[in-house]
C-alpha cells in the first residue's frame, strides 16, 4: 500500500458548483431517480471508475410504490490501512423539486421559476459525496477503504435505508450522511415516528329524512380529536418529564352531504425520543377513538365502530460524542476552522435506520436552506465546506496538518 501524501487534497470549488448545479436540475422524486442515478454513474465511469464496482440493491422491490432502482453502492479496497468509512446521501427530491432551474444569485443558488422548490435536499448532499469520490479517482489520491452509497426513497418515509441490503457495504466502522443545512452541524440523533392508520365506520341514513337513523363517523372523529387536543395529546406532548409530537394529518371519507357519514379514514403520527412515550401517545389515540364511538349512538341506541392500526416508520437513535464517526467528523470541522454543533433532530434521517442496521452515522450539514418550499436555497459557502469536508473524511485527512 501506499503512504498517505503530507498535503491535503483541496475542492475545486469551480467543479463542485458545476456538480451542484447539474444535479439539482435532474428531476427525481421518490420512486423515479433513475435518471439522477444514471447520471451520478455516467460521471463516475469518465472519472475512471470501473462500471463493475457500481452496483443497485432491491430496496426498491419492497416499497409500497415501487420504483426504478434501488441503492446506489460503490464499495473501493483502501490504498492505505484503516478502518472503512461510508459516505452516504440520499438522490430522492420532494415532488415540488421537479422542474427546477438552478441559478445563481449572490452567495446563494435557487430556482428560477418561483413555483418549484431547488432540490438542494439532497443533491446537495449528493454531490458532496459525488465530488469527493470524483477528486480520489481523477487525481489519484490515497484513501482507507471506502464504500459511497445513494439512498432512494428517503422521502417518503425513510423507505430506501430501511431495505437497504447492509451485505454490500463491506462492514464499515464509521458512516457520514449529509443532509442538512450548516456545515458544521454533527447530528448525533433523532426522533422517532410511528404511524396511525385509523378506520372508523359508522352508519349510513338519509341526512333529510332520518338523520336520527345514521351513526357519523365525522362526530365519532370530532369527539376524539377533541378529547385528544383537550388533553395534551395532540401537537406538541408534554407529559411530565417526557415530550413528544402527534399529528392527524389525512382525513378521507363520505361521498355526499344528503349521506350520513358511513366511514371515515385517518392517517396520523406519533414522534418522540423516548420509544416508551411514543407507545404511549399511540395508546392514547387508539383509547380516544374507541371512547369516541362508544359514546356515538344513533335513536336505537347503535354504535359506530373503529379499528386501529399503528405501525414503525423509524426509531429515535442517539449517538455519544465519544462515538468514533462523532469524534472523527468534529475532528475535520475543527479542522476547517470550524466548531463542531453536535445536535438533535425532531425529524428521520437515513441515520436512523443506518444506526438501526448496526452501523452507527452521523448527519453533517451541506447548505440547504428552507427545504420542502418554494424559497429553497443552496448556501454556496456551506456547501463548499461540506464538500472539503467531505473529502477530508474520504481521505482519512482530517488529522493532517
Amino acid at each position: 500500500m501506499s503512504q498517505p501524501k503530507t498535503t491535503t487534497p483541496k475542492v475545486n470549488d469551480k467543479k463542485a458548483l458545476q456538480l451542484v448545479t447539474a444535479l439539482m436540475a435532474i428531476p427525481g422524486k421518490s420512486g423515479e431517480e433513475g435518471q439522477i442515478a444514471a447520471e451520478i454513474q455516467r460521471r463516475l465511469i469518465a472519472a475512471g471508475l470501473p462500471e463493475k464496482q457500481i452496483t443497485f440493491d432491491t430496496a426498491h422491490k419492497k416499497s409500497s410504490i415501487g420504483g426504478e432502482c434501488g441503492n446506489m453502492i460503490v464499495k473501493l479496497p483502501g490504498t492505505v490501512k484503516g478502518p472503512r468509512r461510508l459516505l452516504m446521501a440520499h438522490m430522492d427530491t420532494v415532488p415540488l423539486c421537479v422542474g427546477a432551474e438552478p441559478i445563481k444569485k449572490g452567495k446563494l443558488i435557487h430556482s428560477k421559476s418561483p413555483l418549484t422548490a431547488l432540490g438542494a435536499d439532497d443533491r446537495g448532499g449528493c454531490s458532496v459525496i459525488l465530488n469527493a469520490l470524483i477528486t480520489i479517482l481523477e487525481q489519484d489520491l490515497p484513501h482507507p477503504p471506502l464504500t459511497f452509497v445513494w439512498m432512494v426513497q428517503e422521502e417518503i418515509g425513510l423507505v430506501g435505508v430501511r431495505h437497504l441490503t447492509t451485505s454490500k457495504l463491506g462492514k464499515p466502522a464509521m458512516c457520514f450522511n449529509w443532509d442538512g443545512k450548516l456545515a458544521d452541524m454533527v447530528c448525533i440523533g433523532a426522533t422517532g415516528d410511528s404511524g396511525m392508520l385509523i378506520h372508523i365506520n359508522g352508519l349510513a341514513s338519509h341526512a333529510g329524512a332520518h338523520p336520527e337513523l345514521g351513526v357519523s363517523a365525522a362526530v365519532i372523529a370530532g369527539r376524539a380529536i377533541d378529547d385528544l387536543a383537550t388533553n395534551g395529546w395532540h401537537g406538541l406532548v408534554v407529559k411530565g418529564k417526557d415530550s413528544g409530537s402527534s399529528n392527524i394529518g389525512v382525513l378521507s371519507g363520505g361521498a355526499a352531504t344528503n349521506v350520513v357519514m358511513p366511514e371515515l379514514t385517518i392517517k396520523a403520527e406519533a414522534r418522540s425520543h423516548n420509544p416508551r412515550f411514543r407507545e404511549r401517545i399511540l395508546k392514547e389515540f387508539k383509547k380516544a377513538f374507541e371512547k369516541a364511538a362508544k359514546s356515538t349512538k344513533n335513536s336505537a341506541g347503535q354504535k359506530g365502530r373503529v379499528s386501529f392500526e399503528s405501525y414503525l416508520k423509524y426509531d429515535s437513535f442517539r449517538l455519544s460524542a465519544d462515538e468514533p464517526a462523532v469524534q472523527t467528523a468534529s475532528q475535520a470541522i475543527r479542522k476547517r476552522g470550524g466548531t463542531p454543533d453536535l445536535t438533535i433532530g425532531n425529524g428521520g434521517l437515513d441515520a436512523n435506520w443506518m444506526t438501526a442496521h448496526g452501523f452507527p452515522t452521523v448527519t453533517l450539514g451541506c447548505g440547504q436552506q428552507d427545504i420542502h418550499t418554494t424559497s429553497e436555497t443552496l448556501m454556496i459557502d456551506e456547501y463548499l465546506k461540506a464538500c472539503q469536508i467531505g473529502l477530508d473524511l474520504a481521505t482519512a485527512a482530517e488529522s493532517d496538518t
